[in-house]
């Protein structure tokens, strides 16, 4: 791999890992419903 290849590898791993990671952190932080009525199956 040349060094073009390897940046441009490197900053889409870091947007998808990224953007996961904050998708994660906004949904802890904003559930989509309240934890005490989830159903117990």
């Amino acid at each position: 791999m040349n060094t073009t290849a390897l940046i441009v590898m490197i900053i889409a791993m870091t947007l998808i890992w990224g953007g996961l990671i904050a998708s994660v952190v906004h949904l802890i932080k904003n559930p989509d419903i309240e934890m005490d009525k989830v159903p117990n199956n």
